[in-house]
């Protein structure tokens, strides 16, 4: 595809998509042919444009501006890049696999078909990075229309029935969300190393159809991002039989394990009961007394996740919100994020935030003196957070809310629940 050709279906795809997506669909087309013809290109733009924006223009405020060193920020700029051209691919092979549960047909060209136009909005945004205050959220709109170009094309490229497109979309952005999350961390993470080690990335692939691939060291943080694809493939088998079959409890079950696979648990969990959660929160926090409570656990395509909160005030108007969550079903998720987090210490004449592990557990902790207010939370096994925020005196207080909870008996319960594949 030439430039003119990409200029036309940018174009297209931006101002007339409910036209243009039938003709997208019905092109024949490569996995390679999108990444070297369109994808490896419109992927470039907001690359680039951070770069621009944070080494050459830099970050200004109160009439302060900061710049990233040229070498990093070239550095920064390749990771996300690349990390871009995977994280398009890995989104492909979930939205393909996704396919047969909302009634549409499994292709994994189809899928980048859709990956790479959908996200024609958020990557053309992105080069208003450039722009001062604005730039973000220009960016964000550019975001939320791409969920809109998802929606659109979905019944074009991957068949499905347009009454299932609204489910499939919600489906499909909450994975993309979840593993671009995972892909920001990445970049803070895996480059600081890269730029102390010099270490490289080589060794997996990605095999796609055609013959392309993607090559990154399987054993690092985005090798293992990767396999989770692949364990979606191979989980995948079971919930095509299940939709053959009709039985609601076997592709509940079989949508069960494929969320696992992608999360990268490779099984189910069930999260703790409600009750169960409730039980953590103390009836009160020294002299502040329990003014409210509430836990619920939620289901969304086999993946459980619970959350206990309670409110916590005195009379003087102070208060702390306590809350424990289990992400139950997204602990591959949280174990990922937690081993890649930069530790960090920031701090100004009246606030500080630092993000440390203390015994083995990352702990996040904010505190501002005018304001007196804060933050201090903890992620226990990898998969239980304890987080209490509010207006007390200190950041002591809020330490102290958090170590109210019994700690060491949540964090035992870290394999309640686990059922491997």
């Amino acid at each position: 595809m030439d430039s003119g050709k990409i200029i036309e279906r940018v174009k297209g795809i931006l101002t007339t998509p409910q036209t243009e997506w039938p003709v997208a669909a019905a092109e024949p087309a490569t996995v390679s042919g999108l990444y070297s013809g369109y994808i490896a290109i419109l992927a470039a733009l907001p690359a680039i444009a951070g770069f621009i924006k944070g080494s050459l223009i830099g970050t200004g405020a109160f009439g302060i501006t900061v710049r990233m060193p040229i070498g990093f920020g070239i550095g920064e700029m390749l990771l996300r890049y690349v990390l871009t051209l995977v994280l398009a691919y890995v989104v492909a092979l979930i939205i393909s696999l996704l396919a047969p549960s909302f009634g549409g047909q499994k292709d994994t060209t189809q899928g980048l078909k859709t990956v790479a136009y959908a996200w024609t909005a958020y990557w053309v945004a992105g080069i208003a990075l450039i722009v001062p205050w604005l730039g973000w959220l220009i960016a964000i709109l550019g975001g939320i229309y791409s969920i809109y170009l998802l929606y659109v094309g979905l019944p074009h490229t991957m068949k499905c029935p347009s009454d299932k497109a609204a489910g499939y979309t919600a489906v499909s952005v909450i994975i993309a969300i979840v593993l671009g999350w995972i892909i920001s961390i990445v970049i803070g993470s895996v480059f600081a190393v890269a730029a102390l080690g010099g270490g490289a990335m080589s060794g997996m692939q990605i095999t796609s159809s055609d013959g392309s691939s993607v090559s990154v060291d399987g054993n690092s943080a985005l090798g293992k991002l990767a396999a989770m694809g692949q364990q979606a493939e191979q989980a995948s088998k079971e919930l095509d039989a299940a939709q053959k079959s009709g039985d609601n409890a076997a592709q509940q079950a079989a949508m069960g394990k494929m969320m696992g696979a992608v999360s990268g648990t490779n099984g189910s969990v069930e999260a703790l009961a409600p009750d169960q959660i409730k039980a953590f929160l103390p009836d009160s926090l020294g002299s502040l007394k329990r003014t409210s409570i509430s836990a619920q656990r939620n289901n969304a395509m086999g993946m459980q996740v619970s959350d206990a909160s309670a409110e916590y005030g005195n009379d003087s108007g102070q208060h702390i919100t306590l809350e424990v969550t289990d992400t139950g079903g997204a602990k591959g998720f949280v174990a990922m994020a937690a081993a890649m987090a930069p530790e960090e210490d920031k701090e100004t004449d009246h606030s500080y935030e630092k993000t440390h592990t203390v015994d083995g557990n990352m702990v996040h902790e904010a505190w501002d003196t005018q304001s007196k207010s804060g933050e201090y939370s903890v992620v226990l096994g990898q998969r239980f957070t304890v987080k209490a925020n509010g207006n007390p005196d200190s950041i002591d207080q809020l330490k102290q809310a958090v170590t109210s909870i019994d700690l060491s008996k949540l964090e035992s319960l870290k394999d309640a629940g686990v059922k491997s594949n």
